[in-house]
Formats: structure tokens, sequence, C-alpha cells
């Protein structure tokens, strides 16, 4: 007998989506309007995107806010044809939705999400939890576990940051993160960014950039200063981009890595 039954499993379609049932309660808001209220969301990865979408039942969404788009954007989501803009709180929002072109998926509709693209709808919550960004990953774990290896960050040969009392976060598909006490950064050589960031998985952060010379790349240094909960113990404390400073742990020297974000820390 299976560990899950087939109908919990992902599942492929022709056009190259992968999609699985999800448990959670999911609901979106543009404003003040329930835009979707869905107790049968679909998890969807699309092929070139790394993170899911949710799709939902039609039955599940304010279709009456929905219109034809007057603008559609095909080619932005795999093989979609069928676009929606979204009339809520008083505003139109363009292509807000969409339908894949999969059969197993004709009866969902999708949707932007705001703190992603920068339209969609405002606010996402998997039961009482908000979410940002996009939806979590069920095949993804993030795990936070204090530590006492000895970590010492350089940047062009300066120590700036030196602790044996890290927080090491190991995230799916990512570098390990070394979170380190602000007692042990050397603060005073960073300033503050109007740079904030949203994670479904750890929250909101506040960034800081090097004040010092060379070629560095902004918002080298970040932190959550109110984390969710399954990642609390970084609370409060500061980590850097691996990609862009010199890390030493335990007496090792690490390479860096290449990462999604390696490009943009170029840029």
């Amino acid at each position: 007998m299976p560990l899950f039954p087939d109908e919990r499993s992902v599942r492929t379609t022709p056009e190259g989506l992968l999609w699985e049932p999800s448990e959670r309660w999911v609901r979106g808001r543009k404003g003040d309007v329930t835009v979707v209220d869905s107790r049968h969301p679909v998890l969807v990865w699309e092929p070139d995107l790394p993170v899911p979408c949710y799709a939902f039942p039609r039955a599940e969404v304010r279709t009456d806010l929905l219109r034809p788009a007057k603008d559609p954007r095909p080619g932005s989501h795999t093989g979609s044809q069928i676009f929606y803009d979204l009339q809520a709180d008083g505003q139109v929002v363009e292509n807000a939705a969409w339908t894949f072109p999969a059969a197993d998926l004709a009866d969902h509709i999708a949707f932007e999400w705001f703190h992603r693209w920068g339209s969609g709808l405002d606010h996402w919550y998997e039961e009482e939890e908000e979410i940002f960004v996009h939806p979590r990953d069920p095949h993804k774990r993030v795990d936070a576990l204090p530590s006492s290896r000895h970590v010492r960050v350089e940047i062009g040969g300066t120590v700036v940051a030196d602790s044996h009392r890290p927080v090491l976060l190991f995230e799916t598909g990512l570098p390990t993160r070394y979170y380190l006490p602000r007692e042990d950064v050397r603060l005073d050589l960073f300033e503050p960014t109007d740079h904030r960031t949203g994670c479904p998985y750890k929250g909101r952060a506040q960034y800081w950039t090097w004040r010092g010379a060379g070629e560095v790349p902004r918002n080298i240094l970040w932190c959550y200063a109110e984390p969710l909960p399954a990642v609390a113990p970084v609370k409060g404390l500061l980590a850097f981009y691996n990609e862009a400073v010199d890390l030493t742990v335990d007496g090792e020297r690490l390479q860096r890595p290449v990462t999604p974000f390696t490009a943009s820390l170029r840029a």
C-alpha cells in the first residue's frame, strides 16, 4: 500500500504543469473584499518558475468581480490564453487572474499575488496566517537551528562579523544562511536602507548597505525583526548574502555559492 493515496500525489499535464491538491483553507482579499475563499485549492508549478501558485475552483471565487481582460497577456503563464481583470474595492486590476489550458485544471482560476508581481490581490491567508510573496511549497523545508559554530564574515579583507553563537537557517534549494547576534556584527560599518522584502517562510526583512569601499552590492545585510513562528530563532539576528561576502566557518573558508540571487546582487 502506498504511503500516500494517489489523489494526494503530484500530477503532470501535457502542457508541462505540475499540480497537487492542497487541504489548506486559503483566502485572498483585495482591500476589504474577499475575492477567494477556498477549502479546495490546488498548487500549480509552472515549468519556468521555481515556486508554485494557487488555482481555485470557480465555485470558491467571486467570479462576479471578474471581467474578460481588456489587454490580455498571452505567454505570461504556461499556454494561458484566458485572462481576467478584477473589479473590486473601487479599483480595476488588469490581468489579475487567468485560467490554465490544462484539462485537469479547466474549472480553476489562478491569481497574481501583489507582493510578488505588484498586481493582483493585496492579502493572502493560509488558515489564519497571512502569507507573503507566493504560496509555500509543501515539498520545501526551512529549519532555523541555534549553533556554536565559529562564523567569521569578511568584506574586502575587513572582518565585519565574528560569532560563536549563530543560528543556521537551512532552506531547501538555497545555501545555509548564518544569522548572527547584533553584538557580533560591526553594524557601524553599514547603513540602513529603505529596501524591504517578504518571504512566505520567514516574514518581512529590512536591510543594510556596506559603507566602505569596493564593489559591494547594496542591501547585503538583512534582519527579520518579527519572523514567522516557524523560524522564531532568527528574530533580530543579522545575515549576509553568502554570494557576496567571504565566510569562514570553523576555520574553513566557504566558496561563494551561485544561487537565484547571484545575478541581482551583481546588478
